[in-house]
């Protein structure tokens, strides 16, 4: 018979483990956060009173009651500790990215299945309300035949921090960062593009690593561009979709990382955005044009479902929410995107997922 109720052990405390999974986790049926590795004890108990705080992540992979580890810590550990916790026996997910590189995300996905250990990615984002809105728009194809699709992800952080994504590291800045949530939902929807183009730059007074990014993917009859910017006060559209039967816009973000900030408990399909976007379809007789604006109401964000789908996929009634396959995809294109941006030219990917160069397209 199988397990009812896995143990879980979070490694890190600081954004993402504290805001992100500590209360997911929570409020996940048959899963229990019993540990935390951190270096600020008083910081977890102030929000976990109950829960155990290691100081290294060797003490979490000697316990017994830990059936799966989180590891929520800067990118260039996520291999190491992953490599660690699977050799101690352990289930795995893994704050985006998966790793810094191919190779590693790789070498994780190998161990994990020779182990026959759970791994995956938290790629939460798929459960934003705007992408679950989108997705089901294009399933219903109520634009008709996707023609463009711009996605972004702006804030308005003018200061460079002293936090480790602003620091010359491995894995550090907005590409990793923000630009593994866009590019794992363009490949859930459409797969691996054809090429990528990627510009990146550090926009900010004294930024030691890039801040801004605008990366074009190339399919068959579609162009995806995908953008992100720490220095943009105004608003912009999260997701503009443009069809041959009209267009969706969606402005503002997703209220739930904002919820999960204010440490409000988070509930199955709390996600409803108050602005969900409006629709512009082509209502007009054969032959003519008759634009007709509609308020959309919208599908739920739901970060819920993503750890609902790791107690499931442990007791083997399902596959993981993100499979490793799925997340070593977003580290193709991350890798792919570097390259063209060093090499000044679109990077054309092979269907296997491999980067080469696209020829005659240059800076």
């Amino acid at each position: 018979m199988k397990k009812q109720t896995y143990g879980v052990g979070l490694i890190g405390f600081g954004v993402a483990g504290r805001h992100f999974h500590a209360p997911l986790i929570e409020a996940t049926p048959g899963l229990e956060l019993l540990a935390v590795v951190s270096s600020r004890p008083d910081a977890v108990h102030e929000c976990l009173p109950e829960v155990a705080v290691l100081p290294k992540a060797a003490a979490l992979f000697a316990r017994h009651d830990i059936d799966l580890v989180v590891i929520a810590t800067p990118n260039e550990t996520h291999f190491p500790l992953g490599k660690a916790a699977l050799a101690a026996g352990k289930h795995l997910v893994i704050d985006k990215p998966f790793t810094v590189s191919v190779p590693e995300a790789r070498l994780l996905k190998a161990q994990a299945e020779k182990a026959e250990r759970l791994l995956s990615v938290f790629h939460n984002r798929r459960w934003d309300s705007d992408f679950l809105t989108l997705q089901a728009l294009l399933e219903a194809r109520t634009l008709g035949r996707p023609v463009s699709l711009e996605l972004r992800f702006d804030r308005f952080r003018p200061q460079v921090t002293d936090r480790w994504r602003d620091h010359q590291r491995p894995g550090s800045g907005i590409w990793y960062d923000l630009g593994a949530h866009l590019l794992d939902q363009v490949h859930m929807l459409f797969g691996m593009p054809k090429a990528i183009l990627l510009e990146l730059a550090t926009a900010r007074e004294g930024a030691r690593v890039d801040d801004d990014f605008l990366a074009v993917l190339e399919y068959e009859n579609l162009r995806i561009t995908l953008q992100a910017s720490s220095l943009v006060a105004a608003s912009t559209p999260r997701l503009a979709l443009h069809g041959t039967g009209g267009s969706f816009v969606k402005y503002g973000a997703d209220p739930q990382e904002k919820w999960l900030r204010e440490g409000r408990t988070p509930a199955p399909a709390w996600g409803v955005d108050e602005n969900p976007g409006e629709l512009i379809l082509d209502e007009g007789e054969e032959g003519s044009v008759s634009l007709v604006r509609h308020a959309h109401s919208g599908v739920p964000g739901d970060y819920l479902a993503y750890y609902a789908g790791i107690a499931d996929a442990l007791a083997g009634q399902a596959a993981p929410p993100v499979t490793a396959e799925q997340a070593l995809a977003v580290m193709t294109l991350i890798e792919a995107g570097l390259d063209s941006y060093r090499q000044g030219r679109w990077i054309r990917l092979r269907e296997e997922g491999g980067p080469r160069h696209l020829h005659g397209h240059g800076r």
